[in-house]
């Protein structure tokens, strides 16, 4: 009878530690999904699913510009200027087929240099 007891705890014990742990996990933002990046004076001409201008982006002033094919949410961009951001990804939820799966918010703008 005891024994049972003892079963019946430790199970009780291991499933609340289970669901306890998929709930921290899956809340919320993590700071790594933050990052600064840098936003080119001019954009680029690039082909997703029809021919559209990109923006330019790098995550360090050595690094190398890559193209942007989708928005930032909360920044507006003016070409001319070359901006740094701070900048979170989140997983879009029900993407275009055509679409990106990331979708990116801005947190703060750092920076605005006239190039």
């Amino acid at each position: 009878m005891e024994n049972i007891k003892l079963k019946g705890v430790t199970l009780f014990s291991a499933s609340c530690l289970f669901i306890l742990s998929q709930c921290t996990a899956a809340s919320g933002i993590s700071e790594r999904d933050e990052k600064t990046i840098i936003i080119g004076a001019e954009t680029a001409d690039c082909t997703g699913v029809v021919p559209m201008k990109c923006l330019q982006v790098k995550e360090s002033a050595d690094g190398k510009w890559t193209n942007l094919y989708t928005n930032i949410e909360g920044f507006t961009y003016e070409p001319g200027y070359e901006y740094v951001l701070k900048i979170k990804e989140e997983k879009a939820e029900n993407p275009p087929a055509d679409g990106s799966s990331i979708k990116y918010i801005l947190i703060k703008e750092i920076s605005r240099t006239k190039k």
